[in-house]
């Protein structure tokens, strides 16, 4: 099963596969959670994972990041030479942390600088840049508990490009954002991939939205995993919930 055809035409014909899942099983104890995953995936694509709650969507995204072990199958990845971006959902992280919004997106910088180095002054101008870039420059004095849902998420998403990671790895992202938010979300997650050849892969429970962001979703449902067009994902996904947008996300 391959993610060829969910890139631009043309796009990663050519290339090797970014990411390859060949036979996956993963089980939480005796419980199979995935079952014989097959999956390639070209660099530059944006790559929505879709399915019910409970399908194993975040957990084949934790394992193809590498903080779950398949208990059967092999994930190739690229993240031994450069760690993707992982942009968790934003209720993960204390609202009551002290922690600035500047110095949450200046985490993303800490595989190259360690536990005691402080930014440089060209890291300080990416910081900067990418606080521009996401409408934050005027909010990062803010604790992470004084910004907006959408502002905390797209914080989330500056700490994962200041890394200048090329595989952004997201975990519902627009989840309890309101509509106008999620759009504006999802926009600057197309434009990584469209505009700067980054491959983004996200959760996400409604079939509606994703539809507008991509030609293809992998599919997660029952434990299998299927790399479908919108109109085979949303007959395979008929009833579950998934097959609609989706407001409540979870």
């Amino acid at each position: 099963m391959t993610a060829a055809d969910a890139a631009s035409p043309g796009k990663s014909a050519m290339s090797p596969p970014l990411i390859v899942c060949s036979h996956v099983h993963i089980a939480y104890g005796r419980q199979e959670v995935v079952h014989d995953a097959c999956l390639e995936i070209p660099r530059g694509i944006l790559l929505p994972f879709v399915g019910p709650n409970g399908a194993g969507k975040t957990t084949l995204l934790r394992a193809i990041l590498g903080l779950l072990k398949p208990s059967a199958g092999e994930i190739r990845t690229p993240f031994a030479d450069k760690p993707a971006g992982y942009v968790p959902q934003q209720k993960s992280i204390d609202p009551l942390y002290p922690v600035s919004t500047r110095q949450i997106v200046e985490m993303g910088l800490y595989p190259e600088l360690g536990p005691w180095r402080r930014p440089g002054a060209g890291q300080r101008r990416r910081v900067d840049d990418v606080l521009a870039r996401f409408g934050l420059s005027d909010h990062q004095r803010k604790t992470f508990g004084e910004l907006s849902g959408g502002m905390k998420q797209k914080a989330l998403l500056g700490r994962a490009l200041v890394s200048g990671a090329e595989v952004f790895v997201m975990d519902e992202p627009t989840s309890e954002l309101d509509e106008d938010t999620e759009r504006d979300v999802l926009a600057h997650l197309v434009a990584l991939a469209r505009d700067e050849g980054k491959t983004v892969l996200l959760a996400h429970h409604g079939l509606d939205q994703a539809a507008a962001l991509a030609g293809r979703v992998c599919v997660v449902h029952h434990g299998r995993v299927h790399l479908d067009s919108i109109p085979e994902a949303r007959q395979r996904l008929a009833g579950t919930g998934s097959a609609t947008r989706g407001r409540h996300h979870a």
